[in-house]
């Protein structure tokens, strides 16, 4: 399998857009190209996926095994000519001390060739040694090339070029000129999600072409060509689950787009029929027997959401009636009374006894790590590793005048939750909670909810 990583020395050198370009003008000659993300992300792969047309797999050390990293990598490559790893924040960043989980480890592990993407504004002969200490940092990383980002003009590039001929034997396979109409509009957590931004097909192609004018691109093919066969896992394949299928409403639209591609794979293995429903446009809930709204930016699409009473209402009645339903952090912030943002309020469901508040910091950010509790309803996994789960949480939003008397069936280990001791507000057969889990071998979250739904139907005579 072809493959690379596009690192970084620093988080904000431009990475994602260079990979969002080389991603499409690939695709664009004709070849096969995989994304993955490493770490938790949702919206640099929503770019990613859009720039491919294949779905971006998030490859992270917190979440996922080893073997399992390496069985994601190579289960999805299959049938693409290159599987290009987007990096997050710098090479050797990371939680640890040791860098176990930087992205320098992940090059490491899957045995790929790194690219640099450099942000060489201000900088000139002083290339040289940045370059020589990440080459000299880790023997075992191979650095196979530098791409210089926001480059000032050709005489600055020309500059920059003969330092590296001159200091170092990394090949520089592009220079790409600084310039604002490759930049994409950003938000408190990043980029705008490509699910929302109006003209995303437009801003791909103008990115890709630039792209493919100042970095060549058969040289980022041979170094790919380079890297060595993938070890093989031990980790069996998923075999799907024998039990009666079952319909599971999501809601995917500009508000609500946080879902990880395997995931949603996951829920089909364990038997699941995906029907996918628009929160804005919409004015029922599809036919299911269970309801999952995953992540996104509710508060910016509040009056929409709050205009389509109809859907509101239809889903409040559904949860009201027992419908088995999994909510994550955008989705618990619909479910709750309001929105309240910049001065307004907004209706939200109501079901979840509770205001939501914005603020202009961080509330929760980062990884989490979750303590299970008897009261969680949905049925225990025999295969998890006990009773400890770990996600990631991303939110500027906190719950206020929430009724106490819902039961929390998580307890927070690290993180924040909903108010830094708890985290999974259940009533009647809704799990809502901030944290986002990913469907790996420490937590087969999907097939739990798809026996939870299941279950409940059974419970029901088969009417939800």
């Amino acid at each position: 399998m072809d493959r690379l990583l596009i690192s970084a020395a620093h988080k904000s050198s431009g990475k994602t857009t260079i990979s969002i370009g080389l991603c499409h003008a690939l695709s664009q000659r004709g070849h096969v190209v995989q994304p993955f993300k490493k770490g938790p992300d949702y919206i640099d792969p929503m770019w990613l996926g859009r720039a491919t047309g294949r779905p971006c797999i998030n490859l992270d050390f917190y979440t996922m095994q080893h073997e399992e990293i390496i069985q994601r990598l190579s289960q999805y490559g299959q049938g693409a000519g290159l599987s290009l790893i987007e990096g997050n924040k710098g090479l050797y960043d990371g939680l640890d001390l040791d860098g176990s989980n930087s992205n320098a480890a992940l090059a490491q592990l899957v045995q790929s060739p790194v690219v640099l993407v450099i942000d060489v504004r201000g900088v000139t002969r002083g290339i040289a040694p940045l370059l020589l200490g990440y080459q000299s940092f880790c023997k075992d990383i191979h650095i196979a090339g530098v791409i210089f980002n926001q480059v000032g003009g050709r005489r600055h590039e020309s500059k920059l070029r003969a330092v590296i001929e001159h200091y170092t034997d990394i090949p520089v396979i592009g220079a790409v000129a600084r310039d604002p109409v490759m930049g994409i509009d950003e938000r408190h957590l990043g980029l705008i999600p490509s699910n929302e931004a109006p003209v995303v097909e437009k801003k791909i192609s103008v990115i890709s072409q630039r792209v493919a004018d100042q970095v060549e691109l058969d040289q980022l093919l041979a170094i790919a060509a380079k890297a060595p066969r993938l070890a093989e896992t031990k980790l069996e394949t998923a075999i799907r689950v024998q039990i009666p299928a079952i319909k599971i409403a999501i809601a995917r639209d500009a508000a609500f787009g946080f879902y990880y591609p395997d995931d949603l794979d996951a829920m089909q293995q364990a038997g699941a029929e995906l029907v996918f429903f628009d929160t804005m446009q919409d004015k029922t809930l599809p036919e299911a027997d269970g309801l999952f709204i995953g992540g996104g930016f509710p508060e910016s699409f509040a009056e929409q959401l709050s205009a389509n009473h109809a859907m509101r209402q239809s889903i409040h009645d559904a949860i009201e009636n027992g419908l088995p339903t999994y909510a994550e952090c955008g989705g618990l912030m619909y479910l709750c009374r309001n929105i309240n943002w910049h001065n307004g309020s907004h209706d939200m469901v109501g079901i979840i006894p509770a205001d939501v508040s914005m603020h202009e910091k961080p509330q929760g950010r980062g990884y989490i790590r979750l303590q299970e509790t008897a009261q969680h309803p949905w049925p225990r996994d025999d295969t998890a590793h006990g009773q400890e789960i770990v996600g990631h949480e991303f939110h500027y939003s906190s719950l206020a005048r929430l009724d106490t008397s819902l039961p929390a069936v998580y307890k927070v280990l690290r993180g924040y939750g909903i108010d830094g001791q708890q985290d999974g507000l259940i009533y009647k057969n809704l799990l809502a909670c901030y944290a986002h889990l990913r469907d790996t071998g420490q937590n087969h979250w999907t097939r739990r909810f798809i026996r939870f739904v299941h279950q409940c139907k059974q419970q029901t005579g088969g009417k939800q």
